[in-house]
């Protein structure tokens, strides 16, 4: 029997996931943008933009950003001025060209369609490996951290935005009211595609705790993992070493 992947709460093979992840992006693409400000009332700015503060680029580093989106964190690394090569790989092509609209022509900027699972990319290139709000819509996240960790250099830096389990009750129960109706209501406003934003909604219920994503990703070879909350848990930043 075929291993079974989450898509939302339906259990799917990894052929299957793939496809309907690409497809619920390819829904979402142009209406992204308005959807993530409306969603998060503003927040995933903030989050993102304190997300570039505590994984600390440094001037010349060469970034892989996987699952690019709209280029949000890409505008944000741009903007610190550090002359960083950045390459930009997503598997959605309308995603990519959400985010080529967004960022002005620059030479340190090249656009990748591809999969976190398989990296077309040399080994020990990169110095560090971003993923934004997009390890929980990979088939097989586990496989994709193991690619990470071989396509950093030594010393290289993992690091990972990602919405994640609240630690007080309340919060949670909250959180949970507000996903499970809220969200797919906007979605079939906004974006008019309720099922998206319904799977968006699941697919952060069955993504892996903090300390279950820390687990894979020292299982994965990294070293000094740590996560830092954000909102109470809602979502958190992990940073492992490629030692």
């Amino acid at each position: 029997m075929k291993k079974q992947y989450n898509f939302g709460y339906t259990k799917v093979n990894s052929k299957q996931k793939t496809k309907l992840v690409q497809n619920v992006f390819s829904s979402v693409a142009s209406n992204y943008d308005l959807m993530n400000d409306l969603m998060s009332l503003g927040m995933h700015r903030l989050w993102k933009k304190r997300f570039v503060e505590i994984i600390d680029i440094k001037k010349n580093d060469i970034i892989l950003d996987v699952g690019s989106g709209s280029g949000d964190i890409a505008n944000e690394i741009i903007n610190r001025n550090l002359n960083n090569k950045l390459y930009l790989l997503d598997q959605n092509k309308e995603m990519l060209n959400q985010c080529k609209k967004r960022l002005k022509a620059n030479k340190n900027i090249k656009y990748v369609v591809g999969r976190a699972e398989s990296l077309k990319f040399e080994s020990n290139l990169f110095d560090n490996y971003i993923i934004s709000f997009c390890l929980r819509n990979v088939t097989e996240y586990k496989k994709s951290m193991q690619e990470a960790y071989r396509v950093l250099k030594p010393g290289g830096k993992y690091c990972c935005l990602e919405f994640s389990s609240p630690k007080s009750t309340l919060v949670s129960k909250s959180y949970k009211l507000y996903k499970s109706k809220i969200i797919p209501l906007l979605g079939d406003i906004i974006a008019k595609d309720k099922s998206a934003y319904k799977y968006l909604s699941e697919s952060i219920d069955v993504f892996p705790s903090q300390e279950e994503l820390s687990k894979s990703l020292i299982t994965s070879g990294f070293q000094n993992v740590e996560f830092f909350n954000l909102f109470n848990g809602i979502v958190a930043i992990h940073i492992g070493y490629k030692i």
